[in-house]
């Protein structure tokens, strides 16, 4: 069996599956503080005996670079009580089998890879656009990780000439979480985005700063798919309206593929972190 862990900013999702991905059971459990959260988790999975390999995906940012120091620890998040938490370190003192551990993103674009909207590719980049703004690359079949990994939502996006709103981002005000967040949205309209889908000016300004976003990324990597969660992404107007702003700010340069394949939303939906955990975990027990 294999255990999978998706830590999020209200429940870490848990769940254990059968070696060819039937699901046995699955648990939520409040993100309160690890003293209340961990005995929850480490108990649901002390229940089987037979799991050989975990993989977990978590809120960040966190260390993610195995030779680093603080590799399997959420560092300096937001979440205070998680703050410089070794949690990888918390699951090896009870679990002696292989683990594999990245960010939510990063399992939400694996999941995708294999099981949903970008299967049968191997470059893709699923981004999460709701309370925060993060992003998972997979290039060539695996997880783009380096020094770091990607912190893709704060990239520096040129202003819309019409916009004066100064920006969300306590770090970078106009980057494009500033930008384009739901929180950015809701200080810049006076209301929170369920509140305006008929607002057609503000969902285009919106993916204004999306289609900037994506074209930046495509540049560089040449990713073959573009997958868009979170909650700001359940606004499905947005899509038609992002690729109408890809393409002017290509403006002919590139060749890009067929746009309606290329920008799309999430196939498993909010399954696709715990998805991508129960598919690391695997290829790392099968390499193993």
């Amino acid at each position: 069996m294999i255990g999978a862990i998706e830590l999020g900013g209200t429940k870490c999702v848990c769940a254990v599956f059968e070696m060819d991905g039937t699901l046995i059971e699955r648990l939520s459990v409040p993100t309160e503080t690890p003293a209340e959260s961990m005995p929850s988790m480490i108990n649901f999975f002390k229940k089987y005996s037979g799991i050989k390999a975990f993989g977990f995906g978590s809120f960040g940012p966190i260390g993610a670079n195995p030779n680093g120091k603080d590799y399997g620890y959420i560092t300096n998040t937001p979440k205070l009580p998680w703050q410089h938490f070794d949690f990888l370190g918390a699951f090896k003192k009870e679990f002696d089998v292989p683990m594999a551990w990245t960010t939510d993103v990063n399992v939400a674009a694996y999941g995708e890879m294999k099981q949903g909207a970008a299967r049968g590719v191997e470059n893709c980049m699923y981004i999460t656009i709701g309370t925060g703004v993060g992003a998972g690359v997979v290039v060539g079949g695996k997880i783009i990780s380096g020094f770091a990994h990607p912190e893709a939502g704060h990239i520096s996006l040129k202003r819309h000439p019409e916009d004066h709103y100064e920006g969300k981002c306590p770090f970078h005000h106009d980057c494009l979480e500033g930008m384009a967040a739901g929180p950015a949205i809701e200080a810049r309209w006076g209301k929170k985005g369920i509140e305006l889908s008929n607002e057609l000016e503000v969902w285009n300004l919106e993916a204004y700063y999306i289609a900037q976003a994506i074209y930046n990324y495509y540049l560089i990597l040449s990713t073959e798919r573009f997958i868009l969660g979170g909650g700001v992404m359940k606004q499905r107007q947005l899509f038609p309206m992002i690729r109408e702003h890809l393409v002017a700010l290509n403006n002919n340069y590139v060749t890009l593929p067929e746009l309606e394949g290329f920008i799309v939303p999430p196939a498993l939906e909010d399954n696709a972190g715990i998805t991508g955990c129960y598919e690391l975990a695997k290829e790392l027990l099968e390499a193993k």
